[in-house]
């Protein structure tokens, strides 16, 4: 048990031998943790191969006391730390302490009130576009369409790439490229092998990184001689409280952590929501007659019962006492979003998916009950611009189309590196 003191007893949790749980929680990671929060109760330990011992905690009590934490002592840049390669040592995702408050800071404000409220319309637009080009008639997997579509609205309003520039398509080759690179089974299993920081000496991701930064570099300057009204423009201008901005090796681990943040999770939570919808009778008339608020509350609802990511994880810096267990420095706690989202208590018939939940004057899920985005200082910078992309996308779909489900049977979950994802692809078929 690497990195804790041997006098210190980690909660129980499964018994299987070490290549079994790590085998389980690659291929099947929400009936592993059902499983064992069915033995052992709301704080229980699992050990995974490569990584220290996890304290899963399935109590909002506990889940509370990890997001409102010291953040000096609860670390969640490390468990980031194998996308290193790809993001670039200065990403928010990746810093903890001053440094990622400092960060976290600059960018914030370009994910809230007036300055999203202008991104609405090219959203739909971008969009609209896209769904007027899908086949009707035919099954067709919508993953990599709404794949596209959120890599689409990143170049447009996040990196602020006009429809005309000659970047525009480069760009959206040379990031889809890296993505599906990043994405695969075998970077995945490259990375573990030998870890993120030889294999970003190795420079082993060097092709499919360096036509993107090149690209990116373009941007940024071009940004700084001419600033527009998207997501980069502002982080330029951004100044800290030292009066320091975002330098350009900055910006341009800051423009692929985005990517990365913003692309492949909000596909997936779009995947999910139209899956889960399609099964559901009467749900697509729902979500036509209910517009953007409908739609919302679909994505949230989708979000409790797929979550993108099942936990998240904090290194302690320090001893901690936390949901009634004394650990050590060292250790690692997991507040676990998918059986969280699971608790009959807080959603009854947990397992039945019900917009509705989310819609009224008191609709369900809480700051520590509803936790797809993380929480505290480390909650997803884009949570607010995720949530108005599904809406955005769900309705405009929903008024082009009706869908229905290309098979009766419900969608797998599938692993795709680091995130859960329908198993068909979402497949549909379009009227």
């Amino acid at each position: 048990m690497p990195g804790l003191r041997p006098r210190h007893e980690l909660p129980p949790g499964p018994r299987a031998p070490l290549p079994l749980q790590t085998a389980a929680w690659l291929v099947r990671p929400g009936p592993f943790l059902a499983r064992a929060h069915a033995e052992h109760g709301d704080v229980f330990t699992v050990r995974i191969a490569g990584e220290v011992p996890w304290v899963a905690l399935v109590g909002p009590d506990a889940v509370q006391e990890v997001f409102t934490g010291d953040p000096a002592v609860l670390h969640a840049g490390r468990a980031n730390r194998i996308l290193l390669p790809f993001l670039g040592r200065a990403s928010v995702l990746l810093l903890d302490g001053p440094e990622h408050l400092r960060q976290r800071k600059l960018m914030l404000p370009p994910f809230h009130g007036s300055c999203m409220a202008g991104c609405h319309d090219l959203i739909a637009q971008i969009a609209r576009e896209h769904v007027a080009r899908w086949p009707r008639g035919e099954p067709l997997a919508l993953a990599p369409r709404f794949q596209a579509i959120t890599l689409e609205v990143v170049l447009r309003v996040i990196f602020g790439v006009e429809e005309r520039s000659d970047r525009l398509e480069p760009l959206r080759r040379s990031l889809a490229r890296m993505m599906e690179r990043l994405m695969s089974g075998a970077s995945l299993f490259t990375l573990l092998a030998l870890g993120p920081d030889r294999a970003a000496r190795a420079r082993i991701y060097e092709p499919v990184r360096r036509p993107v930064d090149r690209l990116l570099a373009e941007q940024i300057a071009e940004r700084r001689a001419r600033p527009g009204d998207d997501v980069l423009s502002l982080l330029v201008s951004a100044r800290g409280e030292d009066g320091g901005r975002l330098s350009d090796a900055e910006l341009r681990d800051e423009l692929v952590t985005l990517l990365v943040a913003g692309h492949e999770t909000t596909a997936t939570a779009l995947g999910w929501t139209v899956e889960r919808l399609v099964r559901r009778p009467g749900g697509w008339a729902a979500l036509q007659a209910g517009g953007e608020p409908y739609a919302e509350a679909a994505g949230k609802e989708a979000l409790r019962l797929r979550p993108v990511i099942p936990l998240v994880v904090r290194h302690l810096q320090a001893p901690l006492r936390i949901a009634g267990h004394d650990l050590p420095a060292g250790a690692v706690v997991a507040p676990c979003i998918q059986l969280v989202h699971r608790r009959p208590e807080l959603y009854p018939e947990p397992a039945a998916f019900r917009p509705e939940r989310f819609l009224g004057p008191h609709p369900q899920g809480g700051t520590y009950t509803w936790i797809p985005f993380g929480g505290g200082v480390r909650r997803c910078l884009g949570a607010a611009f995720a949530l108005m992309e599904l809406r955005v996308v769900l309705a405009e779909l929903a008024r082009s189309a009706a869908v229905t489900a290309a098979e009766d049977t419900p969608e797998p979950t599938r692993r795709r590196t680091i995130t859960l994802v329908p198993g068909r692809g979402a497949r549909v078929v379009l009227r």
